[in-house]
């Protein structure tokens, strides 16, 4: 019977150590896989490919049926992008699935209890790696967020509680601040839980809810989040559960898969031995259930658990006293394999009885379209010049039809009514109000006439109204 094809990439640094320890297992447990090995990472990078991948990967990637990935190095700077992104979004992986549990007497934690699944939206907010630099002192980035992107990940994190026994679904955001972005992922979180009666759920802001995650996990089980929040909260929780070097990662989406550690590669270990394969393990017991090879992802994830409580550790979560062997991290593939078909005394064992979606996702919600209005502009101007001088400036200039509402600096309020200490950088935003029809040509004869005056708009922002209720945030006063 042939395997099941999937795509191994070794990485960088520890990334080829970690993936052969994690392939000894996967063979030692007869896992009835097909392997189809790529380049990626440094080597790629250097080569001239920016993105880490080159098409003929990208092509394996998509004919088979999950990817199996170590850590790779991404260049800084230079215009590099992350390989990651790019695959989780060339490929829709809408889904990072992050399960932090404690092993707790075998691995050192505050709580011991901690049992708790990170479910981040994984292609929008922040990483969508918009950026601009519009002016010398200003850079911005933009935060995407989308009703159907919201709504995808939130049914995912309530599918995923449901399918898996989980009890409560907590919603992180900061929507008291960001009013529109945040806030649309909360309304659809609130909406998408009133479909699940029998799940509780709950929201937290992410500044409060992550401090209470770091203190009282036991308060969570799924978590799901945005994006930025996700990748940082998600660390946090592998590192209280006992450390980040035990936590795989899935990236699911409705047509491929991808798995991975949620550490990087280490390269002052690189060659070593010493690394912990744990993270990539585990990552390949995620990949196992996904593909519906349960006895497999059970038998593996089973002889780890008994390899971790008889004591069996690499260097990083050694503890005298608690740990009763060092090893190296072939030595600890070794160990795993030797304990298949063992059952954990004392850590709570596993038994994964169905596979994951693949595929099989709830439909959206069809939603009726409201009115939107076009009702005004915000002009961005590069103006190094003080307030006082910047205010005069645009006094004098004729806007109509459209009507001065307001000027600010980083979101600040400067006019009118604004405060004479508000410190002021060399971008400006300018909102100008229609009262009468506003329309795309009305702001292109805007543009033409301010900037034959000599002023040098470096972006500009269409204002809409929604079924009457404005979608622009207000200024901060």
């Amino acid at each position: 019977m042939e395997g099941t094809p999937i795509t191994i990439a070794r990485g960088d640094g520890i990334g080829p150590e970690i993936m052969e320890a994690t392939l000894t297992i996967l063979d030692g447990a007869c896992a009835k896989l097909d392997y189809h090995e790529v380049e990626i990472g440094e080597k790629v990078y250097l080569s001239g490919h920016k993105t880490g991948v080159t098409t003929s990967t990208l092509e394996t990637i998509r004919k088979t049926e999950a990817f199996l990935k170590a850590p790779i190095k991404t260049p800084q700077g230079g215009g590099f992008t992350s390989l990651n992104v790019t695959i989780r979004s060339m490929f829709g992986l809408f889904a990072n699935v992050r399960p932090c549990r404690a092993y707790f007497p075998f691995v050192d934690t505050h709580h011991p209890d901690m049992d708790i699944v990170v479910i981040r939206e994984n292609e929008e907010d922040l990483y969508c790696g918009i950026e601009y630099q519009q002016s010398p002192d200003v850079c911005t980035a933009i935060k995407l967020i989308s009703e159907t992107g919201s709504e995808k990940i939130t049914r995912f994190a309530f599918e995923y509680a449901k399918r898996n026994g989980r009890k409560k679904v907590t919603c992180f955001v900061k929507d008291n601040i960001m009013k529109l972005s945040d806030g649309l992922f909360h309304k659809v979180f609130d909406r998408v839980a009133k479909e699940y009666p029998k799940i509780e759920h709950d929201h937290w802001i992410i500044d409060i809810g992550a401090a209470k995650l770091a203190h009282t996990p036991e308060m969570f089980d799924v978590v799901v989040m945005p994006n930025l929040y996700g990748d940082i909260l998600s660390d946090v929780g592998a590192q209280v559960a006992g450390s980040v070097g035990l936590v795989g990662s899935a990236n699911i989406g409705e047509h491929g898969a991808m798995f991975e550690a949620i550490h990087g590669s280490a390269p002052r270990i690189a060659g070593e031995n010493r690394a912990n394969p744990s993270a990539l393990i585990l990552a390949s017991v995620l990949l196992l259930i996904h593909i519906g090879h349960t006895q497999e992802a059970t038998t593996i994830h089973n002889a780890w658990l008994s390899t971790i409580e008889e004591g069996v550790h690499t260097y990083d979560i050694f503890k005298e006293g608690i740990s009763k062997e060092k090893v190296g991290t072939q030595e600890f593939a070794s160990a795993v394999v030797d304990r298949l078909g063992r059952m954990p005394k004392q850590l709570k064992p596993v038994c994964y009885n169905t596979a994951s979606p693949k595929g099989r996702f709830p439909s959206l919600a069809r939603r009726k379209e409201g009115l939107r209005k076009l009702v005004g502009v915000d002009l961005y101007v590069y103006a190094k010049k003080s307030l006082d001088l910047f205010e005069k400036e645009v006094s004098r200039q004729d806007f109509k039809p459209f009507e001065l509402d307001m000027i600010t600096n980083r979101g600040a309020q400067v006019y009118p009514n604004g405060a004479r200490e508000t410190f002021c950088v060399d971008q400006w935003r300018i909102r100008l109000m229609s009262s009468d029809k506003c329309t795309q040509r009305s702001i292109v004869d805007l543009l033409k006439k301010v900037t034959e005056s000599g002023w040098d708009i470096i972006k500009t922002e269409n204002l809409y109204t929604f079924d009457g209720e404005p979608g622009y945030s207000s200024a901060k006063r």
